[in-house]
């Protein structure tokens, strides 16, 4: 019994303890699931499923027609998954010779025995690094693509361990062309020009992806509840013309160059809209080349020097106290206020003049006179005027950088009793060259301010998602009978005052010529004895029906030469000539009717060439003999005439009349050497026709036009 009694205790024993265990393990399961269950679902997704972050494609950065300023172009980083599933002993020994020799090839910049040796050493001590960098450097997409096809990579990111990494690079293609406008946005929080004010519209917004893992240690894309389409960024479409900006930035650094000066800007507008077709920055580096480091056109305050005396016209008219036609003695070009001189850039003075002509030679004098005589005691008067023209308000354009107009009031800390007369002339207050030119643009507009408009709209494959429209500053800034007088004025300027040599035949330019001296800070306008000038012009063209206005401004020229119409008029005059040379709208439209009104004037040329050219224009012309290879042209109201021209390699030939080409053509074939000055088409020629060929001598063409 007592053996029996020892059996069943132990039974009893071992149930009790498997009943305690299996309520043990009740229990766990009851407090897991229930307590802990949140924890380990938590943890056993993240184990099992992972969330892919998509990223969008950032929006590009256009011209007005279109053309791209900036794009994102992808680069890969590549990374080899050394444990991936499909990577054996056998297929890696297999593969790592030739891969070895297609990486060293591709990139040259180490043997195929170090990279075989890098690999197979990666490798075996991939639990430490399970992925490893195998090329030097980023890849483009088309070096992705041979990359690709290299043994063992072929094979697949699960059965080769090949994994490009993609990261998006920022380019411009244009180079450098407007790079401070445009702009940069990173993750560092550098956000400027159209990149950083407009990136929440260019970045898009993210998606979200999620993944599993598979046996074989490898992830494969799942459909789930929480996934995200990402949104691509919007497209920003800009003011730019990019054939204009190319010949604003062209002659900018040319211009700067050639006066070793230290930076400027450039800005063309359109008067209607206020759309900027043009914005170009440029500083001196060290090497004495040029590149945009600031967008000074938005950023840079200065005093304007001489394209302040405009607004003040417009004040001394508006209160009726001056006409163009009254007089002012401006004398010897010196007059003295309080311990101060203000001088002429004339020496001895302008004398007796006209209020017009005051502006139109830009007298120093004859401004302090007017305003002084007008508005001393009156001071609150003048700046109110000021204030009424928008001048002392921000333009807020959207783009960052821009500071605030500083013009001061009557009262205020730093006024004096020449802050009067020196403001009258640009002095003792600052604005911006685009707030300068948004009122020369108002003055073009017959009054109507308008805010300068950098970007047109937001556009999202192809369609128009935000638009911004023209916005108006104010309806006018003064009255129509002002304005005509500041037209006659502006005019004048370049007319008869000081950008005469702005004038051409072609069509009209309206401006102003601004020369400031440039304050050091603390330090004055003089520092190591000299005096640092800012050059600068201001206007609008065709002058009778205003389409585009304009400003220059240079800074701190060196070679002795600092005169707005001498250093900034010449950036100025390049831009309009080729705004109205690619503008149909300034042209006759051409009669293609056939009918000629006057029959066009033909040079002399080759009879063959010739012909053709008539005939396929339909131009009636008398055919010369079918011997002769060259002809001269005469025409009268009905007809072109081609005569014979005698050429022979013994004489020197008539060559005027002829385009160049055909001219050189000719000559050099007798022997002779030609140098020429001009263009179009020959006027004169040094060694008379019909004289006895000298091989080796020289003739000297003059051609109609003379240098461009």
């Amino acid at each position: 019994m007592s053996l029996k009694k020892e059996i069943l205790t132990r039974i009893a024993v071992v149930y009790v303890f498997f009943v305690l265990l299996g309520l043990g393990i009740i229990a766990k399961i009851i407090y897991i699931q229930f307590v802990e269950g949140h924890k380990w679902r938590a943890k056993a997704k993240v184990i099992t499923y992972k969330d892919i972050i998509v990223t969008p494609n950032r929006g590009d950065i256009c011209a007005t027609d279109g053309r791209v300023l900036a794009t994102s172009i992808p680069y890969f980083d590549l990374r080899m998954d050394l444990l991936a599933g499909g990577v054996t002993d056998s297929v890696f020994n297999t593969n790592i010779d030739s891969l070895a020799i297609c990486l060293s090839n591709f990139f040259r910049d180490r043997s195929k025995y170090a990279y075989k040796s890098e690999l197979t050493n990666a490798r075996r001590l991939a639990k430490n690094k399970r992925f490893y960098p195998v090329a030097p450097r980023k890849v483009n997409y088309i070096e992705l693509q041979q990359i690709k096809k290299f043994p063992l990579f072929r094979l697949g990111e699960n059965k080769g361990g090949f994994i490009p990494v993609q990261s998006n690079k920022r380019i411009l293609p244009h180079a450098t062309m407007a790079a401070r406008t445009i702009g940069t946005a990173n993750d560092g929080g550098v956000a400027i020009g159209i990149e950083g004010a407009f990136d929440y519209a260019l970045k898009g917004k993210a998606g979200l992806r999620v993944h599993q893992r598979i046996p074989g240690n490898s992830w494969v894309e799942v459909k789930s509840i929480e996934q995200i389409d990402s949104e691509d960024g919007s497209d920003v479409i800009t003011t730019i013309d990019v054939a204009l900006q190319d010949v604003a930035e062209a002659a900018l650094r040319k211009q700067l160059s050639k006066h070793g000066a230290e930076h400027g800007c450039a800005i063309l507008m359109e008067v209607a809209t206020g759309d900027i077709k043009a914005i170009a920055n440029l500083k001196r580096n060290n090497d004495d080349s040029y590149s945009e480091l600031f967008n000074y056109a938005v950023g840079e305050s200065v005093e304007p020097g001489s394209t302040m005396k405009i607004p003040t016209l417009v004040a001394l008219l508006e209160d009726g106290y001056i006409d163009l036609h009254d007089s002012v003695n401006t004398g010897n070009g010196k007059y003295k206020i309080y311990d101060r001189t203000i001088v002429d850039s004339k020496e001895d003075g302008h004398g007796k003049i006209s209020v017009q002509e005051v502006f139109e030679v830009s007298s120093n004098v004859g401004v302090v006179k007017l305003v002084t005589q007008h508005y001393k005691g009156k001071e609150k008067e003048f700046i109110d005027r000021i204030y009424a023209m928008k001048l002392n308000q921000p333009l807020n354009v959207s783009i960052p950088g821009e500071p605030n107009p500083y013009i001061k009031y009557p009262g205020d800390k730093l006024w004096s009793g020449m802050s009067l007369p020196m403001m009258s002339i640009g002095y003792e207050l600052r604005l911006t060259p685009l707030q300068i030119l948004t009122f020369y643009n108002a003055i073009a507009n017959n009054g109507r301010m308008v805010k300068p408009r950098l970007v047109k709209s937001l556009v999202r494959h192809g369609q128009v998602v935000q638009s911004f429209s023209p916005e108006v500053i104010s309806t006018s800034i003064c009255s129509r009978s002002t304005l005509k007088k500041v037209h006659e004025v502006l005019e004048g300027v370049v007319e008869q005052g000081t950008a005469m040599n702005l004038k051409n035949p072609r069509y009209k330019i309206a401006g102003k010529t601004g020369t400031a001296q440039v304050a050091k800070g603390t330090r004055g306008y003089k520092h190591g004895g000299r005096v640092s000038y800012s050059a600068s012009f201001a206007g609008y063209f065709p002058a009778d029906d205003p389409k585009y206005s304009c400003i220059v401004v240079v800074n701190s020229p060196s070679n002795s030469v600092y005169y707005g119409n001498l250093v900034a008029g010449p950036i100025f005059k390049e831009i309009s000539d080729k705004v109205y040379a690619t503008s149909p709208e300034w042209f006759r439209e051409v009669d293609d009717s056939g009918d000629f009104k006057e029959i066009p004037q033909a040079k002399s040329s080759s009879r063959e060439a010739l012909a053709e050219v008539l005939d396929e224009l339909d131009i009636p012309f008398e055919k010369a003999d079918k011997k002769a290879d060259w002809v001269t042209t005469e025409r009268d109201s009905v007809k072109v005439e081609l005569k014979k021209l005698n050429v022979s390699k013994k004489t020197v030939p008539n060559v005027v009349g002829m385009g160049l080409k055909d001219a050189l053509f000719l000559l050099e074939n007798t022997g002779l050497r030609v140098k020429f000055q001009g263009r179009g088409s020959v006027r004169s020629q040094s060694i008379q026709a019909g004289t006895k060929v000298a091989p080796g001598s020289t003739v000297f063409l003059e051609m109609s036009l003379g240098e461009s």
